[in-house]
């Protein structure tokens, strides 16, 4: 399956991501189930979840070294 890389990213204040795919797609994800998971716990901050960059090539969304999604888990789980 080849999974279309991500063009932009953007955080709103419901936890959620809006996210553009090179396919000109574009998905909803909430994060809210990944936020009881220790590395995500970080993201309850809304500031800091506001930060949300694109990772060089499109292969993931990430906010710092520690903490990022993967193209596929953001296409596969996201809502059209």
């Amino acid at each position: 399956m080849n999974i279309p890389k991500i063009k932009n990213a953007y955080a709103y204040d419901d936890h959620t991501l809006i996210v553009h795919f090179s396919d000109d797609k574009i998905k909803k994800y909430d994060i809210r189930r990944l936020l009881t998971k220790k590395m995500f716990s970080p993201l309850k901050d809304p500031a800091f979840f506001k930060n949300v960059k694109v990772e060089t090539g499109g292969y993931a969304v990430f906010w710092n070294a520690n903490i990022d999604i993967s193209e596929y888990e953001l296409w596969k789980n996201g809502a059209e």
